[in-house]
């Protein structure tokens, strides 16, 4: 702990002396709906909800937001009552409509289409506005030891910034709109005999005004004739009073398109099973609000100017994704064709047993390659800049090994104050397949009283799912490729688990 203490740390963030903050929101909403019989064969049915807030409001005044201004943020903070000067989601109007048709009249094939309009109401604004100044002002420290930091919290000389801090604004867009998804679907249904169907459908949806979290206090770039963005070396902030910024914008785009296939069988018999099948593609050019859930995606816009750069397969892109399940109840015992006529003993032992399986597979999440290191020098080091495709680069991109899934010889690092140019989330990482298995015993003891017993086994096969591999490719410009590359240090499922249960049914 002492030499931790006496170490040098390039970055440190502290909150000298939180103060709670009460914000509130008065949200209402109202539906109305009507179906309506347009033929013997044609359902329609169509409505409308109405959502309103009254905005982010905090009830002691102390609502601090910073406003931007040509670019660039104001050094103090606007204080009142609401953290917006504008509100957006006073009116919002979600219209919907949907229609079931019997094609033929006999119940045998079906056409069920919709289309709707939703909104995530923004619920959660005091995640971010907790953090600004001057009630609960973060402090960024730059180039200085733990030791150093001489910070007492709670205390009144602990709310100023220490020396050489500056403030680190945590803030939203002052008239941040409502996130909206516009969502439609269509879909066919055809009975295969008395117990079976199967059904084709189509989903897709386009989000917009969606959360980006974005530095809008980086140092103002130039743009070099071939459209690259270039920072100049020692460049100030926008606001030089200020350190980078946290900041929540209303910019993000989402798209998603899928094919649905399902085949499904209805108990009879003694066998039920459902198999499906999604081949999507789904787009966004942001699909994290913060670090502590990003995951396999960047939390942060690489590029603030620019957001529609990033855009790319969203964190969540699962190209294919297929699963079946059954269940089989056994035919053994009275009435069935096996141990039918056995002994009392033989068939309560034999009769009752079900079995069920469940299998899916389907193909990997997406991830940015990354640098450990910040080659623009804007400034911001919470966001890794992607490295640059190399050029001169012929092998296999992926070996798909643990050691090294992805090959880092595919990358060069960027020319200094310049980013990369590989695409965020350009390259997958591994599928997952799983086996689980259970079996299930139902034993009557008399009139009233049966015993059930169950055996379920997790990925009975023990099959091993890698997680998304180390992402880091160059940890310096002048280190080399890093040893941890491409290496996979985790599964992203457990090994093989097995569990009994017992309950006694009356």
């Amino acid at each position: 702990l002492a030499s931790f203490l006496q170490g040098q740390v390039k970055t440190f963030t502290v909150v000298p002396s939180p103060t709670p903050l009460n914000w509130r929101s008065l949200e209402s909403a109202a539906f109305i709906e009507d179906t309506i019989k347009v033929a013997p064969r044609l359902e329609v049915r169509a409505g409308v909800r109405i959502e309103s807030t009254n905005g982010w409001n905090e009830a002691h005044n102390r609502a601090s937001n910073y406003l931007l201004l040509n670019g660039a943020l104001q050094t103090d903070p606007r204080i009142g009552g609401s953290a917006l000067t504008k509100n957006r989601a006073l009116f919002l109007p979600e219209p919907r409509l949907g229609f079931a048709w019997d094609v033929t009249g006999k119940g045998t094939t079906a056409v069920r289409g919709g289309f709707g309009i939703y909104h995530g109401l923004l619920d959660t604004l005091d995640y971010r506005l907790d953090q600004a100044a001057p009630f609960n002002t973060t402090v960024s420290i730059k180039n200085t030891t733990v030791a150093d930091l001489n910070i007492t919290p709670g205390t009144t000389s602990g709310s100023a910034p220490p020396s050489g801090g500056l403030v680190s604004p945590s803030n939203v867009q002052t008239d941040i709109a409502t996130p909206t998804t516009l969502s439609w679907t269509l879909a066919v249904e055809r009975s295969l005999g008395a117990n079976s169907a199967f059904t084709l459908r189509y989903v897709g949806s386009h989000s917009y005004h969606q959360i980006l979290s974005v530095d809008q206090n980086e140092p103002i770039p130039t743009f070099q004739p071939d459209g690259t963005v270039f920072y100049p070396s020692g460049a100030p902030n926008a606001n030089p009073q200020l350190a980078n910024s946290t900041s929540w914008v209303s910019q993000g785009v989402g798209l998603y398109n899928a094919l649905e296939v399902q085949v499904r069988r209805n108990l009879a018999k003694g066998l039920e099973f459902r198999g499906n099948y999604t081949f999507s593609k789904n787009l966004d050019d942001g699909s994290a609000w913060n670090t502590s859930v990003s995951g396999n995606t960047p939390a942060y816009v690489s590029f603030p100017l620019r957001p529609k750069w990033d855009w790319g397969p969203a964190a969540t892109d699962v190209r294919h994704l297929a699963s079946i399940n059954a269940l089989w109840d056994l035919p053994v015992g009275p009435g069935h064709l096996l141990l039918g006529n056995a002994s009392p003993f033989v068939r309560t032992a034999a009769a009752g047993w079900s079995l069920g399986a469940i299998v899916i597979a389907q193909s990997g999440f997406p991830f940015s390659p990354q640098l450990g290191y910040n080659p623009t020098g804007n400034g911001d080091t919470r966001n890794p800049v992607r490295p640059s495709w190399n050029p001169d680069f012929h092998g296999s991109l992926y070996p798909r090994t643990p050691k090294q899934y992805f090959n880092p010889g595919a990358f060069i690092t960027p020319a200094s104050g310049t980013y990369g140019n590989v695409s965020r989330d350009a390259l997958r990482g591994p599928g997952l397949s799983e086996l689980d298995f259970s079996t299930l015993k139902n034993t009557r003891l008399n009139e009233r009283l049966r015993l059930q017993f169950r055996a379920e086994f997790f990925n009975i096969l023990n099959h091993t799912n890698l997680l998304t591999p180390n992402p880091v490719v160059f940890t310096s410009a002048t280190s080399g490729f890093s040893p941890t590359a491409g290496v996979v240090t985790a599964t992203s499922t457990t090994a093989r688990q097995i569990q009994f249960g017992a309950k006694l049914i009356f």
